[in-house]
């Protein structure tokens, strides 16, 4: 039988799904509650692509940006900090912070990354240059995002 075996898994023979479950929630709101077809998260140790059937592992999140495809278009978000669980049929995020591109406030992030530039180029040693770094880089996700409306 041509192509028999395409789209079923090795081990079982069942079809693979085609989507998973992806719900991205903040302390404040459910932000994304939907079908996706597949996911590029930031973990802390770089990216990560989830795709249907993809095994279960947890992630810490780092400042970046979420991108999901969900009926064949693609979404973006900025989020900074959190975990990620993956199941082979579910993502959940629990992020600090997650915004929609129209979401973001362009002239506080514009701030923020002027504030956070300026305290790095102070030349001040009070300055917490971690937290100085963490805040300029979230200041650029969230320009970087909220520029691909």
């Amino acid at each position: 039988m041509a192509g028999g075996n395409q789209g079923l898994t090795t081990s079982d023979k069942r079809p693979m799904a085609e989507t998973f479950q992806l719900q991205i929630v903040t302390p404040e709101k459910k932000v994304v509650e939907t079908r996706a077809e597949q996911v590029q998260i930031p973990g802390k140790n770089g990216y990560l692509g989830i795709l249907p059937g993809h095994a279960p592992l947890i992630t810490e999140l780092a400042v970046g940006e979420i991108k999901f495809r969900e009926n064949s278009t693609d979404q973006l978000l900025a989020v900074a900090w959190g975990f990620a669980e993956v199941l082979p049929d579910k993502v959940t995020i629990l992020a600090e912070s997650a915004e929609r591109p129209a979401e973001i406030d362009v002239d506080r992030a514009r701030k923020a990354k002027d504030r956070a530039e300026q305290r790095l180029t102070s030349g001040d040693s009070s300055v917490d240059v971690d937290r100085a770094l963490d805040s300029l880089h979230r200041a650029d996700t969230r320009l970087d995002v909220a520029g691909k409306k």
